[in-house]
């Protein structure tokens, strides 16, 4: 199985797009789909959701994750970066990718076993998961893979939450 997962950003988009097979991952390709603020808002929308139509056709995933988006105080933030996980979530719709998503809680869960991990305990274990030489940057990167390994690990035991 093919997984990409995203964190969405405006300014920083993160995927990682990993092979599931037998319980073992192999790293296919991360990176981040950057816009700046230079570019108007429906610029930078677009640039999304083309690098991501690119990516999907590149390599054709089985599913697409997404971390569940949570905002505290924030609500602009809110509103942007849900326009750019609305273009993510498009792209992968219009080429038919079964789309996903977790909580915070369950990523961490699934990549470090223990909900309440920090920061540099997931991207601890994404590397050691993915045996990776170094830690992923940008940090939207390293949460992008932890995505995919949270959907890999939860394909099996049947705790897979599909965007109804």
């Amino acid at each position: 199985m093919i997984i990409i997962g995203i964190d969405p950003g405006i300014a920083i988009l993160g995927y990682g797009v990993l092979e599931y097979v037998n319980n073992k991952y192999r790293t296919i390709d991360y990176g981040a789909v950057i816009t700046t603020p230079k570019n108007t808002m429906p610029e930078r929308i677009e640039i999304i959701f083309n690098s991501l139509d690119d990516i999907f056709s590149r390599y054709k995933p089985d599913a697409v994750a997404f971390e569940e988006l949570f905002f505290n105080q924030n609500a602009k933030t809110a509103m942007v970066v849900g326009q750019a996980r609305g273009a993510a979530v498009l792209s992968a719709q219009l080429k038919k990718i079964n789309i996903f998503e977790y909580t915070p809680l369950q990523v961490k869960q699934a990549v470090t076993g223990y909900g309440r991990a920090d920061k540099k305990q997931i991207q601890y274990m994404v590397k050691m998961l993915l045996n990776l030489r170094e830690i992923p940057k940008p940090d939207d990167v390293a949460d992008a893979l932890a995505i995919g390994i949270c959907h890999g690990n939860s394909s099996h035991t049947g705790d897979m939450f599909k965007i109804k």
